[in-house]
């Protein structure tokens, strides 16, 4: 009895919601040990768990009746989009993925739909499902079409956040391009650079493989997804593959910017050098007279001549101007 009434408290913790949605019924609220009877009713069972616990899971899949192994992979944190088939079941696993404090942050949106019922489970996501219950409440047409339908606008959803996601993302390379325009790239600009182009990476990554399932299950005949369902999951594919390009064209643009300052950064440590080489060649003039100077020859007639070494000067100075001159025509000065 205390146990039953752990996995209630435990249920009621998770649970986001539990109804039966039948036609020309309001929704029906479903405890935890009627799950089975409410699976087996006319309708469609939605049950939407957040973080449960391994033993809630075990209560559940006892009431449902699943496999062993399907029971182990909804208790299983999962990184990857992934699709498994069991007899009766589809295990659909999809990445989400939220823009908090400007670094993205994922989890993972479990979706099990079987005979009459689908079972969700949301994990490390604070995305809600409540606008798709309230769809689901206000439209009774929809639950006709069974839980692979309420799946694929699942997966819109999810899309849909991807897609803020994307402006979130977009916004803040935008930020940093404006930035480089303004002043350049500094060390520190450089490594946010690379940590933005890591979490672009990272947000590719994680929901690429949705394409490939969404594809799969619009194209291959599959016990537990209806023809009539399987429009909806090539749909989904196409906006998430769109999703994908407008990630892989931000990674393009961070790419290029970094090129581009290091061009600029090359076109900068190169106008340095021509300076120092064009001031180098002036001084070089007033150094090689010095040095002549300096060397102390006993017979050198213009230093008895009164005006030898303002001519010295005069000349020196003469060749330094034109070699001045001359670096500024070709732009080194």
């Amino acid at each position: 009895m205390m146990h039953d009434e752990t996995l209630d408290s435990a249920f009621q913790q998770a649970m986001v919601a539990s109804a039966l949605y039948a036609v020309g019924q309001p929704p029906q609220p479903i405890g935890l040990h009627q799950l089975g009877e409410a699976a087996a009713a006319p309708g469609l069972l939605w049950v939407g768990l957040k973080d449960p616990t391994p033993d809630l899971l075990h209560a559940i899949g006892e009431q449902l009746r699943l496999p062993e192994r399907a029971l182990e992979e909804i208790i299983t944190l999962h990184r990857r989009p992934k699709i498994i088939e069991y007899d009766g079941l589809t295990l659909l696993v999809a990445i989400t993925v939220e823009v908090t404090e400007e670094r993205p942050s994922f989890g993972d949106t479990q979706m099990l739909i079987g005979p009459g019922y689908l079972l969700t489970i949301r994990r490390h996501a604070q995305g809600t499902h409540q606008m798709l219950r309230s769809l689901l409440a206000e439209s009774p047409e929809f639950l006709g079409r069974g839980g692979d339908f309420v799946a694929s606008a699942l997966l819109d959803l999810l899309v849909d956040r991807y897609v803020q996601a994307l402006g979130h993302m977009e916004a803040r390379v935008e930020s940093l391009e404006h930035q480089f325009l303004l002043r350049g790239f500094q060390e520190k600009d450089i490594r946010h650079l690379y940590r933005l182009r890591r979490d672009l990476l990272r947000i590719q990554t994680a929901i690429s493989p949705l394409v490939e399932i969404c594809r799969r299950l619009a194209r291959v005949e599959t016990r537990n997804i209806d023809s009539d369902s399987r429009v909806y999951f090539g749909e989904v594919a196409d906006r998430i593959q769109r999703v994908i390009e407008g990630f892989a064209g931000l990674r393009e643009a961070l790419v290029f910017a970094f090129e581009a300052s290091m061009m600029i950064s090359q076109m900068q440590q190169t106008d340095i050098t021509r300076k120092l080489a064009a001031w180098a060649a002036i001084l070089a003039v007033p150094t090689a007279v010095a040095g002549i100077y300096g060397m102390n020859f006993h017979d050198m007639p213009e230093l008895s001549w009164a005006y030898g070494y303002p001519a010295m000067l005069l000349g020196t100075g003469s060749a330094c101007g034109w070699l001045y001159w001359k670096f500024r025509q070709i732009k080194w000065l």
